[in-house]
């Protein structure tokens, strides 16, 4: 039997996610709201905000951090965690600004390109641990509603022990939830499917 569009374990189902038949029955009687719970981020024209906030965590303690939580950090991130170039700061707001793959046609979709699409937005250069507090913000599935397999934080390219210039991402794909780390030159290509990290603006809470 079906109400509507409903089977009878779709509406189970329901009665379940309100805490059983008595809670169903103040809800139906207006006693009891349901709400979504609030978005951490925001997309407007293809460009998608939110804003993260430092506490001093170390590139060393972030690899603890991270692994903690089942998310996979590289190597090639862990090169660039470990490096001095890293630096971590406390108490400052980042508010980030996103820049969509798709809104660069495939052959402009170009490190220098891309960068110079965010200065003329009068976007600045991010921190390389903005990276990490994304990772540990957002979940793949909030990545996943984004429209986005990852995001590279385009920050000041930092070397790994081979030289070569690397910037950190957090990524999905069906080995994980990664922090890991692409090449970070001026003439690197991308997909279409991930987006580019840049800060609207930073407030220190200090």
């Amino acid at each position: 039997m079906k109400y509507g569009e409903l089977n009878l374990g779709q509406i189970e189902a329901i009665v379940n996610k309100l805490g059983g038949m008595e809670s169903a029955l103040r809800f139906l009687r207006g006693e009891t709201l349901v709400s979504e719970p609030e978005k951490k981020w925001r997309e407007e024209n293809g460009i998608i905000y939110f804003s993260l906030t430092s506490d001093g965590a170390t590139g060393e303690q972030w690899i603890i951090r991270l692994e903690s939580k089942d998310f996979r950090v590289s190597d090639y991130a862990k090169s660039i965690l470990c490096s001095k170039s890293f630096k971590p700061t406390n108490g400052v707001t980042y508010e980030i600004a996103v820049l969509k793959g798709e809104i660069f046609s495939d052959n402009d979709r170009i490190t220098k390109n891309i960068r110079k699409e965010a200065k003329n937005r009068k976007l600045s250069t991010p921190n390389a641990e903005a990276a990490c507090l994304f990772r540990e913000k957002f979940s793949d599935k909030e990545l996943e509603a984004m429209g986005l397999y990852w995001i590279v934080v385009m920050h000041e390219p930092i070397k790994d022990s081979d030289g070569d210039p690397l910037l950190l991402s957090a990524g999905r794909d069906g080995s994980g939830s990664w922090l890991d780390a692409d090449c970070g030159g001026s003439g690197s290509r991308w997909v279409r499917g991930g987006g580019f990290a840049f800060v609207l603006s930073q407030v220190s809470g200090s």
